[in-house]
């Protein structure tokens, strides 16, 4: 066996971790809701926030893996304390997004088996456990998130072919737009890279040993793989939605995802959607306990040695939040808006650290990235301005 398989193997599963993070109930559900609102114009938003995504990811996976350290320790290298800050941030969001994706695990048992949601929540939660009771838990998470990643991308594929989209239409309309939408464009990118997502890969990297300037090139790679994948996913959701809505079908406003399946390919579809949601939900649940607690590791000696049991904690709360209220449809839109708040901060954070010596060493950070990089947070700054404005009318 070839020694670049291993790191082959880390490579793509940080890709796959970041996305299948993304792509959870919340990912589902936005990418079909502002199709139904904006028609084959939700092409221009899909355009702008993988841009968007790319500028961002990047900047953050370059500049952590370089230095070696997790996003919580360089913050609070920058100036002590603020890596709490984000740690508390992150882990927060983090929570609130994972009760919501174990509803979504939840309910995709539901539809394949008839089992109440409730039920289907607690067998998935036992499934995330016993992933990270392996005693390589980083190897099989990669594995799990590219395999179920891999599954969720083909089924929808089926699903966008059969629901026959005017794709012409939303290939002018993703460069000519009939109208853009500010609250589209942050919900999205703080779907994709905004709280702990963006994080997901880079932490992953660094606890695979992939620090330092000699794996830029990896990293780089790692870090666009994750992106594509999550906008390719978005993309078919978004052409088999948009098939769906121009034929004249009203979507289901309590399942919209749900209502897209089932009318592009009857019961057969909605089987499928069974599988996704469960695939999506899933894998967001694992990735937002490992990134949660990869933010608190570092903090003390105890922690980072019973970091597996706090991340079963982590579950194992979300699960026992979800059973008790319910779905919490509010707490997940909030978890979403509130990702997409936190990536200026964050990433402001990130690019400021790489312009000190004393944590860069005798790394240079190209001056285009951080351009860019200050354009995302700038853009995304006041994007997220009007959308606390739309709020509080």
């Amino acid at each position: 066996m070839s020694t670049n398989n291993p790191k082959k193997g880390v490579i793509t599963g940080a890709a796959f971790l970041m996305a299948t993070s993304a792509i959870g109930p919340g990912f589902l559900t936005q990418t079909t809701v502002f199709t139904e609102q904006l028609a084959a114009s939700f092409g221009f938003v899909i355009l702008i926030t993988i841009v968007l995504d790319i500028v961002a990811q990047l900047n953050i996976w370059r500049i952590l893996t370089v230095t070696g350290l997790r996003a919580q320790d360089l913050s609070n290298k920058l100036l002590p304390g603020l890596g709490y800050l984000l740690a508390a941030l992150i882990v927060l969001g983090g929570i609130a997004f994972n009760i919501g994706n174990i509803a979504g695990a939840g309910l995709g048992i539901n539809v394949l088996t008839s089992l109440k949601p409730a039920y289907g929540a607690i067998i998935s939660c036992v499934i995330a456990l016993l992933i990270f009771a392996m005693k390589d838990a980083g190897g099989m998470v990669d594995l799990f998130t590219k395999v179920l990643g891999i599954l969720m991308i083909l089924l929808t594929l089926y699903i966008a072919i059969s629901s026959h989209p005017p794709i012409a239409e939303a290939i002018v309309k993703s460069f000519n737009p009939d109208v853009v939408d500010a609250k589209a464009i942050v919900t999205i990118v703080g779907g994709t890279v905004g709280g702990y997502i963006s994080f997901a890969g880079a932490h992953r990297l660094i606890d695979a040993g992939m620090k330092g300037q000699n794996h830029l090139r990896q990293v780089n790679q790692s870090a666009v793989t994750g992106i594509l994948v999550t906008g390719f996913m978005r993309s078919i959701l978004f052409l088999a939605a948009l098939g769906v809505v121009m034929s004249g079908v009203n979507l289901d406003a309590s399942n919209p995802p749900a209502s897209v399946f089932k009318f592009a390919a009857g019961n057969v579809g909605y089987r499928f959607f069974g599988v996704v949601i469960w695939a999506a939900s899933i894998t967001s649940v694992v990735g937002a306990a490992y990134t949660s607690v990869s933010f608190l590791r570092s903090f003390h000696p105890w922690i980072d040695k019973h970091h597996k049991l706090l991340t079963a904690a982590l579950i194992i709360t979300s699960t026992v939040i979800f059973v008790a209220v319910g779905k919490p449809v509010q707490v997940l839109v909030f978890a979403g808006a509130l990702n997409g708040l936190i990536l200026p901060i964050a990433l402001g954070l990130i690019l400021v650290a790489s312009y000190k010596k004393r944590l860069m060493e005798n790394y240079r950070h190209p001056e285009w990235m951080q351009i860019t990089g200050w354009i995302v947070v700038i853009s995304m700054s006041s994007l997220s301005v009007v959308l606390l404005q739309d709020w509080l009318k």
